[in-house]
């Protein structure tokens, strides 16, 4: 069937000035019209629309290049149903709806990480923030620290992960919490380097995983609790096939006992279905096995490379359920 006639019905000027598009100084247009057009199920003539409603673009040798997550968050609020974005958003979370039980046992993951350090030039150590699963009940098998060397490095393990209901206590806590979830944000996918800048996420109206425990982090340090947000890895994407970053906000609840809010989580499942509210409630306060925390702060990187380059590690993760 042509494209054309999947994409009929969809407005996309309207689509297009519903979402925030990645500013300049953090947009990457390498991605050429083939691949847009495939990713959002549409025609040509649809990729001339959203120009003309402000998709920005750049002209390379008289093809058209934009940024992937431009057209990520065009398919993501397309409501064409058939794009992309939307079947990888529904696959990603099926698991939401079901019962929350199976998110609270062991599981285990093959865990491998590829850092690339881009125009290195030398021999020098590496730092990778590592799986920091212990502490909350977990285990890592293998895992040695990646060692000196030019240009890239690995790092394999065995994560095995658990899920432990443990809700936040503190009213305060859960007022902040609803406060944010219930202020409108709309999640999008944003470049990590942009997710840092969480006060310029919010003020387009946008929100994220990072941007948003960055500052849900910050209103809880408000308030008065030691708070911190803190990178790690959502499990089970596609297969391990997509690499998406993630963040949590570790907060000390009144009962003295450290808590996780995955925010963005709970956001994104409320917009999938109302269904999904024991796992939204699972997120305020608990831990689950689709998430492998990390020894990064919510807005550093994972990984770096003493060798000098100017251009940040390339960090990609491969993490399949362990047969």
């Amino acid at each position: 069937m042509p494209q054309k006639s999947l994409t009929a019905h969809t407005p996309w000027g309207k689509v297009a000035d519903s979402i925030e598009f990645i500013p300049v100084a953090y947009s990457s247009k390498d991605q050429p019209e083939v691949v847009a057009q495939e990713m959002l199920r549409c025609a040509a003539a649809d990729i001339d629309r959203l120009i003309e409603a402000g998709l920005p673009f750049e002209d390379r040798s008289g093809v058209r290049h934009f940024d992937v997550n431009d057209l990520y968050n065009l398919g993501m609020y397309s409501n064409a149903t058939n794009t992309q974005p939307e079947l990888a958003f529904r696959m990603l979370f099926r698991f939401a709806g079901r019962p929350v039980d199976d998110l609270l046992r062991e599981k285990s993951w093959d865990f491998r990480v590829r850092l690339d350090c881009v125009e290195c030039d030398e021999v020098a150590p590496w730092r990778f923030e590592a799986p920091d699963v212990v502490r909350f009940g977990g285990r890592v098998v293998g895992g040695a620290a990646p060692e000196a060397g030019q240009g890239s490095a690995e790092y394999a393990a065995t994560i095995t992960t658990t899920g432990v209901r443990t809700p936040l206590v503190s009213a305060e806590l859960r007022r902040l919490t609803r406060e944010y979830l219930d202020a409108g944000y709309r999640w999008q996918m944003i470049p990590v380097a942009m997710q840092a800048d969480y006060e310029l996420v919010h003020a387009l109206g946008a929100t994220s995983c990072i941007a948003a425990s960055l500052l849900l982090a910050e209103r809880f340090r408000a308030a008065g609790y030691r708070a911190e947000a803190q990178r790690g890895w959502f499990c089970g994407v596609l297969g391990g096939a997509l690499d998406l970053p993630h963040a949590c906000v570790e907060v000390e609840d009144e009962d003295g006992a450290f808590k996780t809010v995955d925010i963005a989580k709970a956001q994104l499942a409320a917009r999938l279905s109302p269904d999904t509210g024991d796992f939204q409630e699972l997120c305020i306060g608990s831990i689950y096995n689709k998430v492998i925390p990390s020894t990064a702060a919510g807005n550093a990187p994972f990984g770096h490379h003493e060798c000098g380059s100017p251009l940040p590690v390339q960090v990609r993760a491969d993490i399949r359920a362990a047969r």
